[in-house]
């Protein structure tokens, strides 16, 4: 007897959620059922280019039926927290988009929660996903590969609101607990290291969208392993996130889904990182496991960002 299809509510029209209905395209026995949008226009003319059968603007009325297995919230950053609690307590399945949270205090009581819940609940921690990161991660763990410093670059422009496809936002980026999430957790992850220490300092803010758009972070784990972050909202180009591995026996340069070492010799891999995320949201439902990124497992690096917004907030003082 064939597996019942999981069906599915997505919550958001926004960039990433275009990039989730590209991957959930690519699993079977998946059926995004229903959208609940936050603009109507924008909302319907989604569903109409993926083929979502069902347009919402209500998420409480699609978190009450009963013929909706999970939901992946895609929504702006500011409402991941409280939408979490609404998702949890319909008793579904949450695939939710970085960051949980953008406070500490919320990313520990919607974590617990969580963990309370019984279901799956997982963060979209991408980077744990990634092939090279993956890859990475295995040599260390063999003693293949010792890191000695990881060199995180994150680039956008924007100092106009506009979205991962020059799109007008509705809301405001966060380069702190959106963009640096990403880095801190996989830096704490690579290193299965909870008790990361950190310090950063940030440049002015923007005068009218009211956020810092320059950012230079460090870490350094309990082995003295270091990393380093600079994130920018002021670069032209090339955009995205770029990683530079220096270790003991190579040095490899990280983009996405390819892997580069110190002679830009392609490394051979296979996988894509939003793929395989949201093959294991949906196999960890299947399966009835705890998934590989789960709330309680990104809580460290929410943690990590705490000290480091209030090691900023004293470098202005």
């Amino acid at each position: 007897m064939s597996e019942q299809p999981l069906r599915l509510l997505l919550a958001g029209e926004g960039g990433i959620a275009g990039v989730h209905m590209r991957a959930l395209g690519e699993i079977p026995g998946v059926e995004v059922a229903c959208l609940v949008g936050g603009d109507e226009a924008d909302a319907r003319a989604f569903a109409a280019e993926w083929g979502i059968p069902e347009v919402s603007l209500d998420l409480d009325a699609a978190l009450a039926r009963d013929d909706l297995d999970a939901v992946i919230l895609a929504t702006p950053s500011p409402r991941h927290a409280e939408q979490t609690e609404r998702v949890i307590a319909s008793g579904k399945h949450l695939l939710c988009e970085i960051p949980m949270a953008l406070s500490l205090a919320d990313a520990e009581r919607i974590t617990a929660r969580a963990e309370a819940s019984g279901r799956v609940c997982m963060v979209a921690h991408t980077r744990r996903f990634n092939p090279p990161h993956r890859e990475l991660r295995r040599r260390l763990a063999a003693g293949e590969f010792h890191l000695q410093h990881l060199v995180s670059e994150t680039y956008f422009f924007r100092r106009e609101n506009l979205n991962m496809q020059g799109q007008p936002r509705r809301w405001v980026d966060n380069l702190l607990w959106h963009h640096a999430c990403h880095s801190v957790d996989l830096f704490a992850w690579l290193l299965d290291d909870p008790e990361i220490e950190a310090w950063g300092s940030r440049g002015p803010d923007h005068p009218e969208l009211g956020i810092p758009m320059d950012m230079s972070i460090g870490l350094r784990s309990r082995r003295g392993v270091l990393a380093t972050l600079a994130l920018s909202f002021n670069n032209r180009g090339p955009f995205g996130g770029f990683y530079r591995y220096i270790g003991e026996e190579d040095t490899f340069r990280a983009f996405r889904d390819e892997l580069e070492d110190h002679r830009g010799e392609s490394v051979p891999l296979s996988g894509s990182g939003f793929l395989d995320q949201d093959r294991e949201f949906v196999a960890a439902i299947r399966e009835g496991r705890v998934p590989e990124a789960s709330f309680s497992s990104c809580l460290p690096s929410m943690r990590v960002l705490d000290r480091l917004q209030q090691s900023m907030a004293s470098s202005l003082a």
